[in-house]
């Protein structure tokens, strides 16, 4: 018996199945009709989880029963799957002894949202960025070939990673080597926004047309009766090409992959899992490189998923109300800085017709939806290709245009040689706004933007600003635009306190604003890390109103550094009159970070300063909330409070 046409489970199955299952050799046992029963409970599973964690729930709701024909048709861990970003295995850890860790997903000390080859054995390769997948399994499968092994090698990629350069140069490679392994393209027809670009056009060809394996038979069935010498064989490939030409000559996608050397299958339909295991099954057969093709749909199974996929890609703990999809409400939460950054572009594109903004397949998340919806002929998403979407900005700045590249600190990191090489040696007014810098929370390492600071103050010409708030990105974009070469300017993940809105002073080249001034200790922070300086000041003032003659009234200096290329060089040289301990602020690696270039500057000078960096030591920092994240490397309000007040009372005894 069957699961019935709208994907419910057999009513004479009882929930509770998915408890039996510990490891994929549990899924081997399962019969036909439990498997069904078990991809609904799964499906309730990955709902209920993410209404109250958050996480990537359409794209998991998408895989399951891909997921479950891969194991059971792979013996796991032996054989290695490999999953390109990896925001989709969560079914896979259900069904890799995770499911009684599964309410811990993205909570600290918890599963990781992503695949990590620290936390199971059934993750043999870790990911968080997009089009790696290909790569990895081919330096595994070329491995394999090396030392003699024999397990099966199969890598999961999505059509929206397909826009990113890094898998056509892994297939490429592939082609040419000729290895065996199979790359199954999990077909959804988006990325987290709708795929853009002509090799999603030629997807949409292939998923109407699904002529590629009619031709192939049709073409073996006339030239099978050749005797098959060496020249026979070759005659039947070039032959299958053919045919699926004449057949369909709009096929272009599927002749692509069979002439790089792949052989292509599909496409199949992903959530019927009887023919993705016969496919699967006919892939791991062959003795050269597959491309399964699977078309699925992301959010199956769950209505208001399925009408809104977009939304419930990626979503927040407790936001949505499991039992319908309804949002909870978020009424008076302070604007995020991608909801300004949205509004910003709006602003500065109806000041100056020069401006163009540019996403690499993240107009949500970075705010510049909005924008392209005001300004769709100043609107550019070149998809996962941030290496692209660089180069082709200062292109674009070659030609008299301004344009404003929105990428995540985390995804910038892609595209470093393009900075240095297409933008920063030619001196190109490109601006670089990146969104999530710092801190990002539950999404772990390999999103933190922990290092953009350090890879981009090296950097001759290059300008580094940080907002302490949301109201000083407009002007710091206004600030970025008025310069004739390249800019970068990172904010947090979310908002700011609200706590410490002091008026916008203007914006200068390379200066620094004191925001309170005092004597023998100066914070200097960057960004968002103002307001920790502005919560310990206040305490501070609050304590040293009983403190006894000696101390009280003496505070600190607080600075908002606004730059971190070029410094403030006047203040710093200024501070040892009546200072003698700086302490820098950062939500950043201390190795080549803010603070590192403060303490550089002091120590070249020989000012006789003493420095202090807060910041994150060189350590990965694991998924948790970013309070807590924070918390852990003191900053914070009532740490740092602490620090400087012991630092006064050594300045002060020396007096």
């Amino acid at each position: 018996m069957k699961s019935s046409e709208d994907g419910a489970p057999p009513a004479r199955y009882i929930r509770g199945m998915l408890e039996r299952i510990d490891s994929p050799a549990d899924v081997k046992k399962l019969s036909r009709e439990e498997i069904d029963v078990v991809a609904s409970e799964i499906r309730d599973l990955l709902v209920r989880t993410c209404a109250v964690n958050g996480g990537h729930l359409a794209p998991n709701l998408g895989v399951v029963e891909l997921t479950l024909a891969l194991h059971m048709m792979l013996d796991l861990p032996h054989d290695r799957l490999v999953w390109d970003v990896s925001h989709q295995a969560y079914v896979h850890k259900i069904l890799t002894g995770r499911r009684d860790r599964f309410h811990t997903i993205r909570k600290g000390g918890g599963l990781s949202g992503f695949a990590m080859r620290s936390e199971s054995e059934y993750d043999p390769f870790g990911a968080g960025h997009a089009s790696t997948a290909v790569s990895a399994a081919l330096g595994m499968a070329q491995a394999r070939d090396l030392t003699g092994g024999d397990e099966k090698v199969v890598a999961v990629i999505g059509d929206g990673a397909l826009t990113g350069g890094l898998a056509y140069e892994a297939i490429n490679n592939a082609g040419h080597l000729k290895t065996q392994f199979t790359v199954i393209l999990n077909d959804n027809e988006m990325s987290i926004a709708p795929n853009v670009g002509a090799i999603a056009s030629y997807l949409s060809v292939l998923r109407t047309k699904p002529f590629a394996n009619f031709a192939r038979k049709a073409g073996k069935t006339v030239l099978e009766r050749i005797p098959l010498g060496g020249a026979a064989k070759k005659a039947i490939e070039s032959a299958e090409i053919g045919a699926m030409r004449f057949i369909s000559p709009t096929e272009k996608a599927a002749v692509i992959f069979e002439e790089l050397g792949f052989r292509y299958i599909g496409p199949v339909d992903g959530h019927n899992y009887d023919s993705v295991l016969d496919a699967l099954r006919t892939s791991l057969e062959f003795d050269r490189p597959v491309v399964l093709h699977v078309r699925t749909l992301k959010g199956k199974g769950y209505e208001p998923a399925e009408r809104d996929s977009r939304t419930f890609h990626g979503v927040g703990a407790n936001a949505f109300e499991p039992s319908d999809g309804s949002k909870k409400s978020s009424a008076g939460a302070r604007p995020k800085f991608q909801d300004v950054f949205g509004d910003a572009m709006i602003a500065l594109a109806e000041k100056d017709p020069r401006v163009v903004g540019i996403t690499a397949a993240m107009p949500d998340g970075t705010g510049l939806a909005k924008f392209g919806k005001k300004f769709p002929d100043r609107y550019f998403d070149v998809g996962i290709a941030e290496a692209h979407a660089v180069c082709f900005a200062a292109g674009m700045a070659t030609n008299g245009l301004r344009p404003i590249c929105a990428i995540y600190s985390t995804f910038l990191q892609r595209a470093y040689d393009q900075i240095v090489h297409d933008v920063v040696v030619q001196n190109l007014p490109v601006v670089f706004c990146m969104d999530r810098a710092g801190f990002v929370g539950d999404d772990g390492p390999t999103h933190m933007g922990l290092y953009d600071i350090a890879y981009l103050r090296t950097l001759p010409n290059m300008t580094v600003m940080a907002p302490r708030n949301e109201a000083e990105l407009l002007p710091m974009m206004e600030h970025a635009l008025s310069l004739n070469a390249p800019a970068a300017i990172r904010y947090p993940r979310g908002s700011t306190t609200g706590k410490h809105d002091d008026p916008v002073a203007p914006i200068v080249q390379g200066k620094a604003e004191v925001l309170r001034r005092g004597s023998g200790v100066a914070i200097i922070a960057y960004g968002n890390t103002v307001d920790i300086a502005l919560d310990a000041y206040v305490i501070l003032s609050a304590a040293r109103s009983g403190a006894p003659s000696e101390v009280e009234g003496q505070l600190p200096t607080v600075v908002n550094a606004r730059f971190a290329k070029p410094l403030d060089e006047r203040l710093l040289l200024d501070l040892p009159s009546d200072h003698t301990h700086v302490i820098t602020l950062e939500e950043h690696s201390l190795h080549g970070g803010f603070g590192s270039a403060v303490s550089e500057f002091v120590t070249d000078r020989g000012l006789g300063i003493k420095v202090h960096r807060i910041g994150v030591p060189n350590v990965l920092v694991q998924h948790d909330s970013q309070d807590k994240q924070r918390a852990a490397v003191g900053l914070n309000g009532e740490t740092l409070a602490k620090h400087v007040a012991s630092l006064l009372e050594k300045s002060t005894a020396r007096v």
